[in-house]
């Protein structure tokens, strides 16, 4: 009697661990912008594995992950080159951390929902 110990293909194709982490798409790019704060170049990387992956086809739910997390890396940036300009007139060293929290809360978020398999509920949104 012999058991197949081949993992079975998770949500996103790649196999996956149905009682353990799920290391599908959305979450390597999740985790490329969680380390980002601690290397400061991932979060590139991972925008960049974004819209590649974006370009191929899948399943629904992968799509409204990218398209969140695209988001949440332009607004970011954006976000951050403001409050580095305002940090002439003080207000900037209030902005960056609001705004750091605010990208670290939108990749957590993705994070979970994709180890779930689930699509982000609204991806256009500028909240959470």
């Amino acid at each position: 009697m012999s058991t197949d110990n081949t993992p079975s293909p998770g949500p996103s194709g790649m196999p996956g661990n149905s009682d353990g982490f799920d290391l599908n798409r959305p979450t390597i790019i999740s985790l490329c912008y969680l380390t980002s704060f601690l290397t400061g170049i991932t979060g590139l990387v991972g925008v960049v594995l974004a819209y590649i992956w974006k370009g191929e086809p899948a399943e629904p739910w992968l799509a409204s992950h990218y398209t969140y997390l695209i988001r949440t890396f332009w607004i970011g940036l954006v976000a951050s080159l403001i409050a580095a300009v305002l940090m002439f007139v003080l207000i900037g060293f209030l902005l960056l951390p609001l705004i750091a929290v605010w990208f670290g809360v939108r990749s957590v978020l993705s994070l979970v929902k994709a180890q779930r398999g689930e699509p982000m509920p609204d991806p256009e949104t500028l909240l959470f």
